[in-house]
């Protein structure tokens, strides 16, 4: 039987993050996917309700870029997405002309508010402290 290291259990433990990731978002793609929506979709849907909680008010992009696992493109695409759905809506920063604004419509409001509990319940189950 190998000795673990220093080394081998910061690996594992890495690795057992990763899996519960995985694992994690597997599961709230599952529980989500009746409503058309993924983690990702969930994930760019939590951060927008945080950032803009009343209805009309906005978030950049730019401001999502960081607090997402996606590439700026990818997070493009599934904007754009979201939007086809009318989940969401775009429209240009007037100040900055680079700049886009993006805000939850009001189905997009009534569909978050209708799947928050579920995907909380799986964070709740996924990550619970083992019983001990």
């Amino acid at each position: 039987m190998a000795v673990k290291t220093a080394d081998t259990r910061l690996e594992q433990r890495w690795r057992d993050i990763l899996t519960l990731h995985a694992h994690t978002t597997c599961e709230i793609d599952r529980v989500l996917h009746p409503y058309g929506l993924g983690a990702s979709d969930f994930e760019v849907l939590d951060l927008l309700a945080t950032e803009s909680p009343q209805q009309g008010d906005q978030c950049r992009v730019q401001n999502l870029v960081g607090r997402v696992h996606l590439s700026q493109s990818a997070l493009s695409r599934l904007i754009g997405r979201l939007e086809k759905e009318g989940l969401v809506e775009r429209s240009v920063c007037a100040e900055d002309r680079r700049g886009v604004w993006v805000a939850l419509t009001l189905k997009g409001r009534d569909l978050y508010a209708e799947v928050l509990p579920l995907q909380r319940a799986v964070l709740e189950r996924m990550l619970a402290e083992p019983a001990g």
